[in-house]
């Protein structure tokens, strides 16, 4: 089985070479690591640079140029760059665990290759010393993994550092414009034609620190947020509505009758009467996965509380 991992860079001198060694030190060795980086402007080119002339294993794809496309871009474009039979996504400061590609391999291998597949797991939760802030990500942020194409829907539970796909996957990711994240992009894809797999298990040490680009849910992110009410409705509109537009691109693919009319139901509920809303919420199951945010979801929905249509 032909495994390459795929590493988006972008001024990451900080925490990148732990993540790489991380990766070396996998029970599981047989894998090419595909870096891109997206037009650092610190130490990052020369920590790729070094390790590149150390491990056969590591490629750096854009040695000779630096554009940056930003995340969702670099990793289509490193899915694309060579073919394999399986992909994982890496971070660029975060610390796998050593079974981590072991796991997810025994795990894809109880399915038929033809069969898109996404093989996810949880993870740990850790501050910029490793030291753990929660031992389970998935619990304590959204209560439970998502596996289903209703659930993922409205809100992801699947972090890019923890995932991979097949290529029979990877053969249906031609967007790259106007959807959230990759990560959670490719788990409604396997959710609709293929197969969304959980392990239960974490598969890395997830590191907060001030430059992440997306990370864990924290008090002092959300109090922050509690302090400024309209902004917060503007960003569960926000979310919402951009998460109705990265589904309606599965409206242009081969669905099945029953799962286009769950992602035509969610796509379209805004312009239905206030009745017909709540009846389609009611149907479907249309919620989030804790109690708090799906009475937030639910009432917005219905009421249309701050709701600017665009």
């Amino acid at each position: 089985m032909k495994v390459n991992i795929l590493l988006s860079t972008y001024n990451g001198e900080q925490f990148l070479a732990e993540q790489i060694q991380s990766i070396q030190e996998q029970s599981f060795q047989d894998w090419k690591l595909l870096i891109r980086d997206d037009g650092s402007t610190d130490k990052t080119q020369e920590i790729i640079a070094a390790f590149v002339a150390q491990d056969s294993r590591i490629q750096w794809v854009n040695e000779n140029e630096s554009i940056n496309l930003g995340v969702v871009k670099s990793f289509h474009r490193l899915v694309q760059e060579e073919q394999a039979d399986v992909y994982f996504f890496s971070d660029q400061d975060d610390v796998w665990l050593p079974n981590k590609l072991e796991q997810s391999l025994a795990e894809a291998n109880k399915y038929p290759s033809e069969l898109p597949l996404m093989v996810y797991m949880d993870l740990t939760v850790v501050n910029q010393d490793l030291q753990v802030l929660s031992d389970s990500m998935i619990r304590s942020q959204s209560g439970h993994a998502n596996t289903e194409l209703v659930q993922e829907l409205t809100e992801n539970t699947v972090t890019g550092g923890v995932t991979m796909i097949n290529h029979a996957l990877a053969q249906l990711w031609d967007q790259t414009e106007d959807i959230l994240m990759h990560d959670w992009y490719l788990a409604l894809l396997a959710a609709s034609f293929g197969k969304l797999v959980y392990i239960d298990q974490p598969g890395e040490l997830y590191r907060q620190h001030e430059n992440n680009v997306l990370g864990a849910r924290t008090w002092s992110k959300r109090i922050q947020k509690w302090l400024r009410p309209r902004l917060l409705f503007r960003m569960y509109w926000d979310l919402i509505e951009h998460s109705q537009k990265q589904a309606s691109f599965l409206l242009n693919m081969p669905l099945s009758a029953e799962k286009r009319e769950l992602v035509s139901a969610f796509v379209t509920i805004m312009d239905q009467p206030m009745l017909k809303r709540w009846q389609l919420l009611r149907y479907y199951g249309l919620k989030k996965n804790k109690a708090f945010h799906t009475l937030v979801f639910t009432t917005l929905i219905i009421s249309k509380f701050a709701y600017r249509r665009k």
